[in-house]
């Protein structure tokens, strides 16, 4: 008897919890006079980076990019990269688009879709230099642990996103996401610690620091960075 298809990454559970919140005048005009410019959608098929961004680049993905200060940062600190992030919250696509566009940032554009579909149909695979998930919902729950990110068919699928090389970087301010975190990449098929087995990334200088870190630092709280190579 042949087995049943696997089903696709995008009828899975999700992995967030929609929000809605009104816009301010910022995010508003962020909205009017940037987002056309740099908005991708699933509509648009696969992705073509150099037709994008009119050079060949590495990219760097950042999955859930709330508001967008660190997205924005490394785009700025790295010209020669290109960047896309994924982020359902409206405000932060709006604010993202704000900041981005006064700033002059032209290295970033971004998909207000789920990230799992945006990975699965809309990138090429072997594609992406670095993915990055930065202070994902933890869901604390037992019950919620369904909904984490870092799962074993999510890590595959973005090992699958990934050049050989190419590096799936996390970090995490809540202790038993990091654990969790650590536990499923050691045992993920096709990477290897960028650190060393079994341990953190001590914070790379090229993560900004957010003022919420920064707080959380201050409170003494700690902040696990985990970064893993594509191997195979």
């Amino acid at each position: 008897m042949s087995e049943s298809p696997a089903r696709p990454f995008t009828d899975r559970i999700k992995t967030f919890m929609p929000r809605t919140s009104p816009l301010n005048t910022s995010q508003k005009q962020g909205m009017s006079d940037f987002a056309p410019k740099m908005q991708l959608t699933l509509a648009q098929g696969k992705l073509n980076p150099e037709a994008i961004f009119g050079r060949r680049a590495p990219l760097t993905i950042e999955i859930g990019f709330g508001m967008g200060q660190t997205l924005i940062k490394m785009a700025q600190a790295a010209p020669e990269r290109d960047f896309i992030g994924i982020e359902i919250h409206k405000p932060g696509v709006a604010q993202l688009c704000f900041d981005a566009g006064t700033q002059g940032v032209t290295n970033l554009r971004y998909y207000s879709e789920d990230a799992v579909s945006v990975l699965e149909q809309a990138i090429e695979p072997g594609s992406v230099d670095t993915v990055q998930l930065f202070f994902p919902d933890p869901w604390q729950k037992a019950r919620h642990h369904k909904r984490r990110f870092v799962r074993p068919d999510l890590i595959e699928l973005v090992r699958q996103t990934l050049s050989v090389g190419g590096r799936f970087h996390m970090a995490t301010d809540w202790a038993p996401y990091a654990e969790w975190m650590l536990e499923h990449m050691e045992a993920a098929a096709g990477f290897n610690n960028a650190h060393e087995p079994g341990e953190y990334m001590p914070r790379p200088a090229w993560r900004p620091l957010t003022k919420f870190e920064q707080r959380g630092h201050d409170q003494g709280h700690g902040v696990w960075d985990l970064i893993y190579v594509r191997v195979d």
